[in-house]
Order: C-alpha cells, then sequence, then structure tokens
C-alpha cells in the first residue's frame, strides 16, 4: 500500500486531494492545524486516512510528523507540498512582517518540509509534489508577495529535481490558474486589513487599485476551475510511470504562461492593467 502526505489539508486543493487518493486506496497523511478539521475529515475518509497535526511553520510540528511517518516500514512514496496563502497588498504599502510571513509560509516552510520527510522518501523510492502556481511563472499586480514566493518555489522544484535525480527521487511542479477555493475570499480579507491600517497617503494613492482587487477576487472565485481538477492532476503526477517536471492547469494559466515569453514586457504590463480595469502605465515615448 502507498503512503502519502499532503500538507494543508483542511480545505481547497489539499482536502479534494486527500479526499481523491483516500478514494483510490492511498494510505494518507493528512496535515492540518485544527482539531475540528481533523475530525472532519475522520468522518468523510476511510479508515486509512490519518490526520496529523501539522502547522508547516512550526519546526516542532514539523518534526513530529516526520517521526511519525519515519515508524510507516515502508517510508513515504509522496509528499504533496500544498500548505500556503495568500497575502494582498500593494508593495510599497505591505507591512514587511506580512512579506516576510508569506514568504515563510509559501517558501520557507514547503522546503523544510521536504527535508523532514526526504530520510521516508528515500526509503520508498517516492516522490515530490509541489503545489506552485502560474503566479511563479506571471506576476500581477497588489499579490507580489504572494508571487514572489511561487517565483522562489518555482526554482527550488527545479533544483530539487536535479539534486535528487540520481536517487531515482522524482520532483513535479503543479501551476495551477484561477480556482475556485478559500484562498481567494482570505486574500480578499488581507487586502482590506493591510488597506485600512495604510497611511492616509497610501489609502488616497491605491483605493481606486484596492477596489478593483476586490472586484477580481470575486470574479476569479466565480470563474475558478474546481479543486478536484487540480487533485486528479496530483494524483496522475504521484501514479504516472513518467511524470512531467511541470503540470499547467486551466486555461488561463496555459494562457498566461505561453504568452508571457513572447510579448514584450510594456504590451503585457498594459494587457494586464487593461484586464484588471488598472490605471495605465504612462506611454515611455510620452
Amino acid at each position: 500500500m502507498k503512503t502519502v502526505l499532503v500538507t494543508g489539508s483542511s480545505s481547497g486543493i489539499g482536502r479534494a486531494t486527500v479526499r481523491r487518493l483516500d478514494r483510490a486506496g492511498w494510505r494518507v497523511f493528512a496535515g492540518v492545524r485544527k482539531e475540528e478539521d481533523a475530525a472532519a475529515l475522520r468522518e468523510e475518509s476511510s479508515p486509512l486516512l490519518e490526520p496529523l497535526m501539522l502547522d508547516v511553520t512550526d519546526a516542532g510540528a514539523i518534526a513530529a510528523a516526520a517521526e511519525r511517518i519515519g515508524a510507516e516500514p515502508g517510508g513515504l512514496d509522496g509528499l504533496v507540498d500544498n500548505a500556503g496563502g495568500a497575502v494582498a497588498g500593494p508593495l510599497e504599502a505591505l507591512p514587511i512582517e506580512d512579506f516576510r510571513r508569506q514568504i515563510e509560509l509559501n517558501l520557507t516552510a514547503q522546503l523544510a518540509v521536504t527535508q523532514a520527510m526526504l530520510p521516508a522518501i528515500r526509503t520508498a523510492r517516492g516522490r515530490i509534489v509541489m503545489v506552485s502556481s502560474v503566479g511563479g511563472r506571471v506576476a500581477l499586480p497588489i499579490t507580489g508577495a504572494y508571487h514572489a514566493a511561487k517565483f522562489g518555489l518555482e526554482a527550488i522544484g527545479d533544483s530539487l529535481r536535479q539534486e535528487l535525480a540520481p536517487w531515482g527521487i522524482r520532483v513535479v511542479l503543479i501551476e495551477p490558474g484561477s480556482i475556485d477555493t478559500p484562498i481567494w475570499s482570505r486574500g480578499e480579507e488581507d487586502a482590506e486589513r493591510i488597506f485600512e491600517d495604510a497611511p492616509p497617503r497610501m489609502r488616497e494613492l491605491y483605493a481606486a487599485t484596492i477596489e478593483r482587487y476586490r472586484q477580481v477576487i470575486r470574479e476569479t472565485a466565480e470563474r475558478g476551475i474546481p479543486a478536484e481538477k487540480v487533485a486528479a492532476r496530483i494524483q496522475h503526477a504521484l501514479e504516472t510511470r513518467r511524470p512531467r517536471a511541470r503540470y499547467l492547469i486551466g486555461i488561463d494559466a496555459q494562457v498566461m504562461a505561453r504568452l508571457k515569453p513572447l510579448v514584450p514586457t510594456p504590451i503585457l504590463d498594459r494587457a494586464i492593467a487593461r484586464a484588471m480595469a488598472f490605471p495605465k502605465p504612462p506611454d515611455p515615448d510620452s
């Protein structure tokens, strides 16, 4: 029986993934931060699923999870680094502690969990799946901290893939576009908090931009593809004999990733500003 650890299993992509893998007969360790989330997963899953209290920013919790999983005789066949979140706000006004928290949660913690689980992964010659984003290829306004973390995760995934290849350990990056998950509503709440706490001059400069961002968040949630589609691709990445290094998921992800290398940066900037109804950058020739 194959075993897998999925971080960030309380909602969204993580929850859809553990439910799908549980139905497929995997022995699933589901990382959660709250006991009520653990109880909900136990109720809707098979006895093979075991919730683990795992805050990926807590070194002690990571060590405890590694000790529990290390007790499995066959090792760990799969690790899905999924935990994360979005802290929204213009970089000029974003408190630096919020920026650090974003990097810690979406980047540093992913490597910390991976390092801790690698002994068990080596035992099984398992596989690492990192949930990145098309936002690790294309950066948009207001979510610069999120993009910084995801661009970094892309680099970590590339380096790990090359470093671990001699031992037959495959590393896969999952790059969704717009997904219908709670991350968007939480992102809107963060943007509101940061805007309210910002100095009056920052609120004056970015009021229209923040209001448009709120609309974009709502529209994104409405058109986002179901988390189950991402979960299906994660399962494929874990089970297929020869997984690809990257999987782009969603039409918007496909379009954005393929256009970026072909479109000059000033034109792309203007297209993004137009799509988000943000103020247009000035013409450099004017």
